[in-house]
């Protein structure tokens, strides 16, 4: 864990290498993903099929292509009824969030007579990815599919590993809930792969979005224009900005909420109270000890965790913008953490006060998780219902609209050098 205080030499260097750290595939995940996407290309459902005995150790002909909507509904019935209510909860608030996201069209008449406007409409299909393995989450379920469901996608289509042939049943009870049309036992960068360019079993989508592995990132990176994508994501990041008045072991275990993912998440603490930062330090210790994840933790928080120590919370507002982070924790007094929130310009969402830990954003908050890592909050946003639309712009003319927009449009084709472009307008002024 990286401990730094803004009041000691070389603080600037040493917390430009902490935002500068990569933490991502490399050239070699590049490579292989090329290879599984060039295969699934070429050779379709051969491919998916080599592909899943080789990764997921289990025969596709034997253990099934699909997994039918019944079979999801008996997942969905099977719950407790404790977990089914908690799940219940989540959809309807995740429904409620995104359906208030849907765009307007529009449609004026300007001052010249000219009728322009804009359409919004959603595309057919669209592909989730639900992770599998060490991350087998309904709640990413619930994050993709009910935008896609709010914004009007009509076949919606989920893909998710079923390593040794195991089917995680709270998935299943997910896509019911969420309305998933089709499920898919294929994952990995290979899925995608079939997502993009359809295969024999699977037809082709226009949009896939969902988190994953590093080769599931990059097979989204290299298909990106033979099918739309959300984004490519990372490992996981939160920042936590405290003041002294929190309880460490709260705080800490926020810190480890995003460390327990992946031994690659990052998770930094900057804190006005170099006091407090040593008893968040032990905390962290103490908490990683009582946890089921308490290795992959362990390793994320040695390798990626940071402390800083900071002169003031306005000052540490700076530096969260530079690391641009996925996840950021305003922990303090509320009236303290609005202040604090007029100055974030780069954060994929925002957690406000003390009593709004992340934790409650990936599950129940209406929000949505799946968002910019790497400090692509810079330029990019979380998963929306827009993410699913497309808009198409319109314009009509009349005679008398043409008459006054028409000359310029004519000067502009001639002096690009486009002729034609010039007489397709002049000719009608004529």
């Amino acid at each position: 864990m990286i401990r730094l205080s803004t009041t000691e030499p070389g603080f600037d260097a040493a917390f430009t290498r902490l935002v500068n750290a990569r933490r991502e595939a490399d050239g070699d995940v590049a490579r292989d993903v090329r290879t599984i996407v060039a295969a699934v290309r070429d050779e379709g459902d051969a491919a998916l099929h080599a592909f899943t005995k080789k990764f997921d150790r289990h025969d596709l002909n034997e253990t099934g292509w699909r997994i039918e909507p019944a079979d999801c509904l008996l997942a969905y019935q099977a719950l407790a009824p404790e977990l089914r209510s908690a799940l219940e909860l989540a959809a309807e608030r995740i429904a409620a969030y995104h359906t208030g996201q849907i765009p307007q069209d529009t449609d004026t008449t300007d001052s010249a007579g000219a009728r322009l406007g804009a359409r919004w409409l959603p595309v057919d299909a669209a592909g989730i990815y639900v992770p599998g393995g060490r991350a087998a989450y309904p709640s990413s379920v619930l994050m993709n599919a009910l935008p896609a469901k709010a914004a009007g996608v009509e076949r919606l289509v989920m893909v998710t590993p079923t390593p040794d042939g195991e089917v995680n049943p709270l998935v299943l009870a997910a896509a019911h809930l969420a309305g998933v049309d089709e499920v898919w036992r294929v994952g990995g960068a290979q899925a995608v792969a079939a997502l993009a360019y359809g295969t024999g079993r699977i037809q082709p989508v226009d949009v896939v979005t969902g988190p994953g592995n590093a080769w599931v990132a990059e097979a989204k990176r290299q298909l990106y224009g033979v099918v739309g994508i959300d984004m490519v994501a990372g490992p996981s990041e939160i920042v936590v900005v405290a003041d002294g008045a929190n309880d460490a072991a709260v705080i800490a275990a926020d810190l480890l909420s995003q460390s327990e993912h992946d031994p690659t998440s990052q998770s930094i603490l900057f804190t006005d109270d170099a006091v407090f930062a040593d008893a968040v330090a032990q905390a962290v210790e103490l908490e990683i000890g009582r946890l089921a994840t308490a290795r992959v933790a362990r390793e994320s928080w040695d390798a990626n965790g940071a402390i800083v120590v900071v002169d003031s919370l306005d000052a540490a507002m700076p530096l969260v913008n530079r690391l641009a982070p996925e996840h950021l924790e305003l922990a303090c007094e509320m009236a303290d953490a609005h202040r604090l929130f007029d100055f974030v310009r780069h954060a994929g969402s925002v957690f406000l006060g003390r009593h709004t830990p992340e934790a409650i954003g990936d599950y129940v908050a209406g929000p949505n998780h799946v968002l910019p890592t790497g400090r692509r909050a810079r330029f990019s946003s979380g998963l929306s219902v827009l993410d699913f639309m497309k808009r198409t712009s319109f314009l009509a003319l009349d005679e008398g609209a043409l008459a006054q927009l028409g000359p310029a449009a004519v000067a502009l084709a001639e002096a690009e050098g486009l002729p034609a472009h010039a007489r397709s307008v002049a000719l009608r002024l004529r």
